[in-house]
């Protein structure tokens, strides 16, 4: 990589922090969308960054377009905000979305969350904890379920999966 490469980076990691600094002020959490790529069986992932500055793990949705996604993550952060504390176990149901929400720990946060641990300046064998949330299907099934009505690798199940691109 050429010197004006990595200066490009280095300024595009700045504006980055920036960015998330500024949400984290703003509304209390930025918002990682990371596009999957379905024909290679990846899932598409969201998660936030600024609960873990509040001492609560971020969360990490997988499998949702970025609308629901945002929808889901916003809500349970103004949610842990407001003083919940969502415990591995849990099934959260909402007002006015008809799913419900397994809570689950990921056991390798390190190798998803790159945002969150490069705003919190940790390494990823020091990772910032992570919730990750599995949402039923219309019929209420869960990927475990049997009848789940949607592929399963959309939702992977916590620890069998990554954010590194491949080609």
């Amino acid at each position: 990589m050429s010197g004006t490469e990595e200066a490009r980076i280095a300024a595009w990691l700045d504006q980055q922090a920036q960015l998330v600094g500024q949400h984290i002020r703003e509304t209390g959490v930025h918002l990682e969308y990371v596009i999957g790529d379905f024909e290679a069986g990846r899932t598409s992932l969201c998660y936030t960054i600024g609960l873990f500055g509040v001492g609560h793990p971020e969360l990490l949705a997988t499998g949702l377009n970025m609308h629901n996604a945002q929808g889901l993550l916003n809500d349970l952060s103004r949610q842990v905000y407001e003083g919940r504390q969502l415990v591995p176990g849990e099934v959260v149901t909402f007002e006015h979305w008809q799913h419900r929400v397994f809570v689950e720990e990921s056991p390798n946060p390190g190798e998803i969350v790159f945002a969150a641990n490069l705003h919190y300046q940790r390494p990823a064998e020091h990772s910032v904890p992570v919730l990750q949330l599995t949402t039923d299907d219309v019929l209420g099934n869960f990927p475990w379920d049997p009848g789940y009505s949607v592929d399963a690798w959309r939702q992977p199940r916590p620890g069998t999966f990554d954010a590194y691109l491949r080609e």
